[in-house]
């Protein structure tokens, strides 16, 4: 889909190249290939298709060509159902206008598209719009930072509240720990694709402010100064979210590790309190002619009271120890 900004609202691929020509901004999502060569056609340039985008290289991410930026970034959005990875998003970049290319929707660029609703707020130049989306961008992430730092809370408290594992239901305590585990893997995963989106921003931002802002006498250069420094503050948070999600995993762990030495306790304790009664047995049941202890009357119980009593030492001793 080809839409162009500003105008009455955006325009479609099949409006008049007149239409695109005038274009400040104009965003492909998901573009076909007809809608590709046409943007090319009229502008002289070389839109990049998705594999270029996700190079890693930065001479591939970050280049000049003729006066013309080409950028590229992760994308800090949440990943499409199914898909490997979140596709990453291109900026073209000139004086006259700002060409987009994503290939997944997102929120913040239909933020700004609602910018250019005809009133005196919209942006007046392609580098303010480029701006504005760096900013909705930095909004954005900020604000999934939060909600990911609220979930990690509840689930930090949650792990170190969790169920006993040597009560009742040590059972439903481990599928409470593995769940725990899922879902801090889920969010580990997700502060790296942020981190990753963040780096990729950031280096597009000093990017342009190295060679676009003194576009248009400069007036959006404190702006991009103050982008960069939220992004700083943002690298920072998103580092100690990580390092909370290494803690609490590290405490999942051992506690797994706790639940693990309970059930090997138990089996070590029964397999000893087992030995004094089965040495007794063994003693009591060999057939020799001489053994005093059959010809007693009370032969048979005797034989029974060593036997438990030599089963409850080890016991009595293990819980003096403070084994259970």
């Amino acid at each position: 889909m080809l839409n162009t900004f500003p105008a009455q609202g955006s325009h479609q691929a099949d409006k008049a190249d007149k239409s695109i020509k005038d274009a400040l901004w104009i965003d492909l999502l998901d573009p076909s290939d007809e809608e590709i060569a046409n943007v090319e056609k009229l502008f002289g340039i070389t839109l990049p298709s998705l594999g270029a985008l996700s190079e890693i290289e930065a001479s591939s991410r970050l280049k000049a060509v003729d006066d013309v930026l080409y950028m590229s970034t992760p994308s800090a959005a949440k990943r499409p159902e199914g898909a490997e990875a979140t596709p990453p998003v291109g900026f073209v970049l000139s004086a006259d206008r700002l060409v987009t290319v994503r290939f997944m929707s997102l929120p913040t660029f239909d933020a700004v598209a609602a910018k250019f609703d005809g009133t005196k707020d919209a942006p007046k130049s392609s580098l303010e719009v480029f701006v504005l989306l760096c900013e909705e961008i930095v909004s954005h992430v900020a604000d999934i930072l939060e909600h990911l730092a609220a979930e990690l809370n509840r689930l930090s408290k949650d792990a170190f509240r969790a169920e006993d594992p040597r009560g009742r239901h040590p059972a439903r305590a481990n599928r409470i720990l593995r769940g725990q585990l899922r879902q801090l893997g889920r969010l580990g995963d997700r502060l790296s694709e942020i981190r990753d989106g963040l780096l990729g921003l950031a280096r597009v931002l000093a990017y342009s402010e190295q060679n676009a802002c003194d576009w248009h006498g400069g007036a959006l250069k404190p702006r991009v100064g103050s982008l960069r420094q939220d992004l700083h503050s943002l690298s920072e948070y998103d580092e100690q979210l990580a390092n909370k999600v290494q803690f609490v995993l590290d405490a999942l762990v051992g506690l797994i590790g706790i639940a693990q030495n309970d059930v090997f306790k138990v089996l070590t304790i029964v397999s000893i309190v087992g030995i004094p009664p089965t040495l007794m047995a063994g003693v009591y049941g060999m057939n020799f002619k001489n053994m005093p202890e059959y010809d007693w009357v009370w032969g048979y119980p005797y034989g029974w009271a060593v036997i438990i009593i030599s089963a409850l030492i080890p016991l009595v001793w293990f819980k003096v120890k403070g084994w259970f």
